[in-house]
């Protein structure tokens, strides 16, 4: 165990003193001045706070929510949890998903979900895009435009798809950001400079169907999972493919902040199709790409990718989610795990006991002894 791992080991007991860290949307209040009009989409709704307090409470332990405000140091310093299952978004700037976790750290608290690191790249889709392109993962061909007037790569061909390079939930994302000719490129992409004060994310518009695929573990979860039998030999868990079938969204061809938004209801969402009707083959590289995807971002616990097809059918790696919306009956990874019958509190346990584990928090099941010939 590293020396920066061991200051975290806490004395292993059977229930903890669990906070729930998040950043709580306020629909109560109108948003400040100079914000874009989607900011703080990416909060959660106290109702997703309770559900996951209540899958927690299950397993016997012990649950507090606190706000991931600037006062966080000071309510955990009170609080002085055991663990933090965290699903907080940040406040503000181009690494806010990394805010909390860096926190945390500091403190020597443990928590669950992906560390510092790889929560402030994972949101940075150009800089994500780079790794997986390097390690021949296949993206389509992207830019990024700082300015707004830099020269056009010649291997962006239109119609191209202008987005913030450093948002998510679809945040700035519509009808306008496909763009069939320079001068709609420029706009737009000046628009999202000024609107969402950072860079453009300029790439080739993909015409094909898109996906997103849930991803669960680590190459020993077997030891710590309190579900073993969800792995494969590789320690992770594919979640069943969901589909998000644009030509049903409120915005068709684009999976916006609006076709986020979803209404679920008793017979599901139009246009989310889970598990997805694919073919063997695309099913296999879709899964093996998200797991790849996971892999080289260092991902911990649990990701979600999105993945699209090109005009040839071919899959081209969108981004990764490592803080995957946790809403039951609503967010896409609890679609995919009810689809193969797992209960959301299964889910949410399963989680915490994979990030309790890194920390030392969980003793390892003995494994069977492998077979050995005579």
């Amino acid at each position: 165990m590293l020396d920066s791992q061991r200051r975290f080991k806490t004395a292993m007991k059977r229930y903890w003193k669990v906070a729930v860290l998040a950043n709580i949307k306020d629909d109560t209040h109108p948003k400040p001045e100079g914000v874009p009009p989607d900011a703080f989409a990416d909060f959660d709704h106290i109702e997703t706070i309770d559900a996951l307090r209540a899958a927690i409470e299950t397993d016997g332990h012990k649950t507090v929510f606190i706000q991931a405000d600037r006062d966080l140091p000071f309510a955990l310093r009170d609080t002085q949890p055991d663990i933090c299952f965290n699903i907080a978004e940040g406040l503000g700037g181009d690494a806010r998903e990394a805010q909390v976790p860096a926190l945390l750290e500091m403190l020597g608290i443990p928590y669950t979900g992906s560390r510092v690191l790889t929560n402030g790249i994972s949101l940075d889709k150009t800089l994500t895009k780079r790794i997986w392109r390097d390690r021949r993962l296949p993206v389509a061909p992207f830019q990024e435009f700082i300015v707004g007037d830099e020269p056009l790569r010649p291997e962006l061909k239109f119609p191209l798809f202008v987005k913030p390079a450093r948002e998510g939930t679809g945040m700035g994302v519509d009808m306008k950001a496909i763009v069939n000719k320079e001068k709609e490129l420029r706009e737009r992409a000046q628009y999202i400079i000024n609107t969402y004060q950072q860079p453009a994310l300029v790439e080739v518009f993909l015409p094909g169907r898109e996906f997103t695929v849930g991803v669960l573990g680590r190459g020993d979860a077997k030891l710590y999972s309190r579900n073993p039998d969800w792995y494969e030999k590789d320690g992770f868990h594919r979640f069943p493919i969901l589909e998000l079938d644009m030509t049903r969204s409120v915005t068709p061809k684009v999976y916006s902040h609006a076709s986020k938004s979803k209404n679920v209801d008793e017979d599901g969402a139009p246009g989310y199709v889970c598990p997805a009707e694919v073919e063997p083959e695309l099913e296999k590289k879709l899964k093996y790409f998200a797991v790849r995807a996971h892999q080289l971002l260092g991902a911990l616990d649990v990701s979600r990718t999105d993945i699209r097809l090109d005009e040839e059918g071919n899959p081209r790696l969108l981004e990764i989610n490592t803080l995957p919306g946790l809403t039951p009956g609503y967010s896409d990874l609890c679609l995919q795990a009810n689809a193969e019958g797992i209960r959301y509190e299964d889910l949410i346990l399963e989680i915490l006991y994979l990030g309790a584990s890194r920390w030392g928090m969980v003793a390892p099941r003995e494994l069977p002894p492998a077979s050995t010939k005579n």
